[in-house]
């Protein structure tokens, strides 16, 4: 086992990490950049090194700055959390070849599943149902408008190195083609350097259902049961539960196993989630995440189980500490993401917290690095804590997060907060009748936005 980790990166998922080394014996060594001199990860930690000036390009993500504050500490292991640097192939690489161990997947894993197409490929070899598309890039607006004939419009165009919404664009129509696969192109050639698109099947009402999977890097894998995402503005996640309202055992099990089976084959080690659309009971693949995810705490919640623990464990080469049989699930978790947004434009709302109080009680826990007089930086994600609420079915579930909500206190910027309280006024989110589109149509209705 390590000795001690360091955290590369910084707010609630650095405090989620140096928890998991606490009660695991395990020093922590936070980083931060100039911005963050009074951040909550860094006084928690057993050390701190400063890794550069505000901007995150030239701190979170300096990987030279990252590699010495570990030779400085003499930190074995990095952990990388989500965002910044976790899917990093090429830091990855350069971590290994400096003899320090990194807290995931292997570069080569993080390399195939980062690129789009060849992540589709390599899941239809391994069994894994795919959405029907273009095999592969689609290199000319000609052949975009053949698949297009072929599959059927709706269909929508993505940048092969994609992500977070950027590089997506749907045409409803042979007559929208041009215009999509031209904005696609310049959309992924600005924000991630490359214009290769690639054309899948739109599907008009899908839910978003991710798999939780983990695997010991030697060929044996669990899957954790789904999380359903659908709730989404501008293909960000904005609420996410588990289990999934609309998903049986039978379908849980089936897609489970052939989840699990998948990254078994190939030796995938650590935390990652496989990620569908589903419609009319089909699963379709659509990417995969090779890192933590933001709400892992909703399967934690009702698996019991500490992901961060488990991926420290594997890392240090020890066997999964459970098996398929083990997991059971107890209840119903929703995790909400509280931003510093002013709605309803969600605009970023930087700024002093001149009040803060976390909601508690049965059931609640408040993923945050907020305190009282705390200044939100301006530079970085507005993400300021998750609220994660645990019942012994949803309908609990619901009424605990309304209560939750109800309690926490946020002062001196805006929030998010209000967008939950609206939403769980409708009768839409209780029944669980939505899809990925829901949000967006409300918020359109609802504000304009």
């Amino acid at each position: 086992m390590f000795d001690k980790i360091l955290i590369a990166n910084r707010g609630e998922i650095a405090l989620r990490v140096i928890r998991a080394c606490r009660e695991m014996g395990i020093k922590s060594v936070a980083v931060h950049s100039t911005a963050d001199a009074d951040a909550m990860h860094v006084r928690m930690a057993d050390e701190s090194v400063c890794i550069g000036p505000a901007a995150g390009t030239d701190s979170y993500l300096c990987m030279p700055a990252i590699i010495s504050a570990c030779e400085i500490t003499g930190a074995q292991a990095i952990h990388p959390g989500y965002g910044f640097l976790s899917e990093n192939a090429r830091f990855v690489q350069i971590v290994e070849d400096h003899d320090i161990t990194f807290i995931g997947p292997t570069a080569e894993h993080i390399r195939v599943m980062g690129d789009k197409i060849t992540a589709k490929d390599t899941m239809k070899d391994l069994g894994v149902p795919c959405v029907p598309g273009s095999d592969g890039g689609v290199p000319t607006l000609e052949d975009a408008k053949r698949i297009g004939d072929e599959i059927g419009y709706p269909v929508i165009i993505k940048a092969t190195a994609g992500g977070g919404g950027r590089g997506m664009k749907v045409a409803k129509s042979a007559d929208e083609m041009e215009q999509a696969f031209m904005t696609a192109r310049a959309e992924g050639k600005a924000a991630f350097g490359n214009d290769e698109v690639y054309i899948e099947k739109y599907l008009t009402t899908p839910r978003h259902i991710e798999i939780q999977v983990f695997g010991d890097g030697k060929g044996k894998a669990v899957h954790l049961g789904e999380r359903d995402c659908s709730l989404q503005r501008r293909h960000q996640k904005v609420f996410e539960e588990a289990p999934g309202p609309c998903i049986t055992e039978e379908e849980r099990a089936r897609i489970g196993k052939i989840c699990a089976d998948a990254v078994a084959k190939i030796n995938y080690i650590g935390a990652g989630t496989i990620e569908f659309l589903y419609e009319n009971g089909e699963f379709y693949f659509i990417e995969m995440n090779t890192r933590l995810q933001v709400e892992h705490p909703v399967t934690e919640g009702i698996f019991g189980v500490d992901l961060v623990r488990e991926q420290i464990r594997v890392a240090s080469g020890l066997p999964l500490s459970f098996e398929q049989d083990d997991l059971e699930i107890n209840g119903h978790a929703i995790e909400v993401r509280i931003n510093a947004e002013r709605l309803p434009n969600f605009a970023p709302c930087p700024g002093k917290v001149t009040a803060y109080h976390a909601p508690g009680g049965l059931g609640v826990r408040m993923d945050s690095a907020l305190y009282n007089g705390y200044s939100i930086p301006p530079y970085y994600d507005s993400l300021i804590g998750k609220l994660i609420v645990h019942g012994r079915d949803r309908a609990e579930a619901l009424a605990r997060l309304e209560r939750a909500l109800s309690e926490l206190i946020v002062d001196g910027v805006e929030t998010t907060v209000p967008l939950f309280n609206q939403l769980l006024a409708e009768d839409d989110i209780h029944s669980g009748a939505y899809n990925i589109h829901w949000l967006e149509k409300w918020l359109e209705k609802t504000y304009g936005a």
